[in-house]
């Protein structure tokens, strides 16, 4: 199923870009067409790497304070797509690459991979077995010992 969602968008997306590039380009014309291209890459790229260096600070911070940067890291993934989106010729792109800019959009994605993942880990925690022996037993100096292996025991 993956594999299929991958191909419709490898062949529908370069498609939908082409016929809003026809639709853009008669409505006003060749050059402003380009032009909105190449200016939109270039304010785009702008933005990103303000957002970019603004989530850094914040993934240092957290990182010297002890604490794990889940949401710093996810931002930093979300906006090097964007910038991916973004630099790609297009219009469908640069929608696409200006939502993952907007900060409250990328928090209600890191919920949501957040719920999955903690979904999907629970069906897979109840899975788990664990199992070993463990015995203490007296040696002739008065120590005891810690773990052994199940194999060796009488």
């Amino acid at each position: 199923m993956p594999l299929l969602i991958f191909l419709i968008v490898l062949i529908g997306l370069p498609l939908l870009e082409i016929a809003v590039f026809i639709q853009v380009g008669d409505a006003i014309g060749l050059w402003p067409t380009l032009g909105a291209v190449v200016l939109g890459t270039m304010i785009g790229v702008s933005v990103v790497r303000a957002q970019g260096i603004s989530v850094l600070g914040r993934l240092r911070s957290q990182v010297d304070a002890g604490q794990p940067p889940e949401r710093e890291v996810f931002e930093a993934f979300c906006l090097v797509l964007a910038g991916l989106f973004i630099l790609l010729p297009g219009f469908v792109t640069d929608c696409l690459g200006i939502l993952l800019m907007l900060p409250p959009l990328r928090g209600l994605l890191f919920n949501a991979v957040v719920g999955y993942a903690k979904k999907r880990g629970a069906r897979y925690e109840r899975n788990v077995v664990i199992e070993g022996e463990f015995e203490e037993v007296d040696e002739p100096g008065g120590t005891q010992s810690g773990p052994r292996d199940p194999k060796q025991l009488p």
